[in-house]
């Protein structure tokens, strides 16, 4: 897992007990690769088109059948949160693609009817029971403890679906982000 830059490390302003506070400004972290084209037509759900024909591609070797399926478009309300998400695609993108991809957050400020239709990601309960979840968590658990905000508490198969939000930073939108609403997160 790459290292936080210090200009994304925002957990120290948000993070409480209570979780993540939570604004009118959201994040997603992506591939460097990306960029151009989030650039050019926004952040588009399940966005990623070579990893998609990668996929399919495989499934087809091995003589399965790919079915794409429409997912949302992540967010959360941490650059800190954004950028771990990011580092996670650079490295997934890694294993089937050539060249140098870095991890970058891009700043989400949605228009005000796009604001009220941002969710939890109670589905993300499913993403944490498995491997790659367990780093998250770990993960998470030294972001609370690095920022005096406790121990990091939640039963993910229990707990309220706001605490996805609060205490993961996890959520979406089911529409497509226009491209004017979304900027490259700088040092």
């Amino acid at each position: 897992m790459s290292e936080t830059p210090s200009y994304l490390q925002d957990a120290k302003d948000l993070l409480t007990q209570d979780g993540f506070a939570t604004g009118d400004i959201w994040y997603h972290g992506t591939s460097s690769a990306l960029l151009d084209s989030i650039n050019e037509h926004g952040l588009i759900r399940s966005g990623d088109k070579a990893m998609n024909q990668a996929a399919k591609k495989t499934m087809a070797t091995i003589g399965n059948s790919y079915t794409e399926s429409r997912e949302p478009v992540y967010l959360t309300q941490s650059k800190q949160l954004a950028h771990y998400w990011a580092a996670q695609t650079v490295r997934d993108r890694s294993v089937r693609f050539e060249g140098e991809e870095s991890p970058v957050v891009l700043e989400v400020k949605l228009p005000e009817n796009q604001q009220t239709k941002v969710r939890p990601d109670v589905g993300a309960a499913t993403l944490l029971i498995m491997k790659g979840g367990e780093k998250f968590m770990a993960w998470l658990e030294s972001v609370y403890q690095e920022n005096g905000a406790g121990e990091l508490s939640i039963d993910l198969m229990k707990a309220d679906r706001m605490d996805y939000l609060k205490k993961l930073g996890m959520a979406y939108i089911d529409e497509d982000v226009p491209a004017e609403f979304v900027q490259l997160v700088e040092a």
